[in-house]
């Protein structure tokens, strides 16, 4: 299966990078539950000497109202993204979901709009590392058992895993654990979880049983290219005497230290 999947994800072709300044795209639940996300990864970007800019007019990408099928209201607010990031070659976020929304769905949303060309710049931190600065080792230093969740969209959306993968193993001193069955969901799926809770919190009861397997064997940290996935699975872990001792981390905050 998973195999499978690792053939059906698309196979994008990077255009090359060459100095110019990269706009930052803070979702909306990065600022206001997830700030050291936005953080990290612009401590990250600078160590780097990636010159940045951060348009403040920029609001939510329209994933939300899109996921709900209120697509009209969606395409309002993924226009005002076009008119507020459409000057930059290079748009970077910490969320693979939105950076999949713009790459991948702004064209299902509305396929005419200009918007589109814009959503096709935006880039989930971990493959604009990997596949566009080439850059695999960044000098990190994580001496901890730790496992990995990537996020759907960033998995089969936008085929990052194997470019987080691969920093994740450039990562001195860190010990890689797998979650069992790591390739499934685990429930969230933005206003799916308010939508259907009943079947969100089931599929997260799975990937916390999975977890807890990993637990057991010494984890204590969780990195994951989406921190909206840990406000699903990551509050159910917070209900569990046992697995509230883990650490949930967006990647950049390992990748910054050393």
């Amino acid at each position: 299966m998973i195999e499978a999947l690792e053939r059906a994800v698309p196979q994008w072709d990077y255009p090359e990078y060459q100095g110019e300044e990269v706009a930052l795209f803070i979702p909306c639940f990065v600022d206001q539950f997830f700030p050291e996300a936005g953080v990290a990864t612009v401590k990250l970007l600078e160590k780097l000497r990636v010159p940045l800019a951060y348009p403040e007019a920029q609001t939510c990408c329209g994933q939300p109202a899109f996921n709900s099928g209120y697509w009209e209201d969606a395409r309002k607010v993924m226009a005002h993204f076009g008119e507020v990031f459409d000057r930059y070659k290079w748009i970077v976020t910490p969320s693979a979901a939105c950076a999949s929304m713009c790459r991948v769905f702004f064209k299902e949303a509305d396929p005419n709009s200009p918007v589109v060309a814009t959503g096709a710049r935006v880039y989930e931190l971990s493959e604009f590392l990997v596949n566009v600065l080439h850059k695999t080792d960044l000098n990190a230093r994580f001496p901890h058992k730790t496992a990995l969740h990537i996020g759907c969209h960033g998995r089969r959306e936008l085929g990052i895993a194997s470019a987080v993968q691969t920093l994740i193993d450039n990562i001195r001193d860190l010990e890689y654990v797998p979650i069992p069955n790591v390739e499934e969901c685990c429930g969230f799926g933005g206003t799916f979880s308010v939508k259907m809770p009943g079947t969100s919190i089931n599929m997260g009861k799975k990937k916390i049983e999975n977890i807890r397997k990993v637990y057991e064997q010494g984890v204590r940290h969780i990195v994951t290219t989406d921190v909206s996935c840990a406000m699903h699975f990551g509050g159910m872990m917070k209900r569990d005497k046992d697995l509230r001792e883990i650490q949930i981390h967006y990647i950049a905050e390992l990748l910054i230290e050393g």
